[in-house]
């Protein structure tokens, strides 16, 4: 059925229906190969692109530094990893497992499992040198200091000669 036929002919529907229109594939045969050669999503975009909506973020401007603030419940340091690519984007990514005990039979399980990634395009005064990352309480606080402003240019004073 079209979404168009009701009127939902919007970019967010649109995206929405162009990622559920990817076809599964044969992952171990060449999946990913054969949707891009398509011109279609890979299904590791889809993965990523999955992996990113469901890993909601705050992201804050302090004085003197970038604050990203991520909910990560019940994941220890080994899960998260954090790095800058292309000099100027922020990954955070990582993987909350399932628990596998044999004498246990889950009877609901709500919480989400698998990977989960953001990326942030970092600002030109964002100082790449100073970045840290603190995980405490389930809350990661990924801080991204700013490099100081530049010194504004003195005006030059040129003397004038009276011919």
């Amino acid at each position: 059925m079209d979404a168009r036929m009701f009127g939902l002919e919007t970019p967010l529907m649109a995206a929405r229906q162009h990622l559920l229109d990817v076809p599964d594939g044969d992952a171990g045969a060449g999946g990913d190969k054969a949707g891009a050669a398509a011109g279609g999503p890979t299904r590791t975009y889809v993965r990523d692109a999955r992996a990113m909506a469901a890993t909601p973020a705050d992201v804050k401007e302090l004085p003197n530094s970038y604050a990203f603030v991520v909910d990560m419940p019940g994941l220890g340091t080994g899960d998260i990893k954090v790095q800058v690519e292309d000099e100027r984007v922020l990954v955070i990514s990582g993987e909350r497992r399932r628990e596998e005990k044999e004498d246990a039979k889950y009877l609901r399980m709500e919480r989400r499992m698998g990977k989960f990634m953001r990326k942030f395009v970092l600002p030109d005064n964002a100082n790449m040198d100073k970045i840290s990352a603190v995980c405490k309480d389930g809350v990661l606080t990924v801080t991204v200091e700013k490099l100081p402003p530049p010194e504004p240019k003195k005006p030059k004073t040129i003397e004038v000669k009276i011919a």
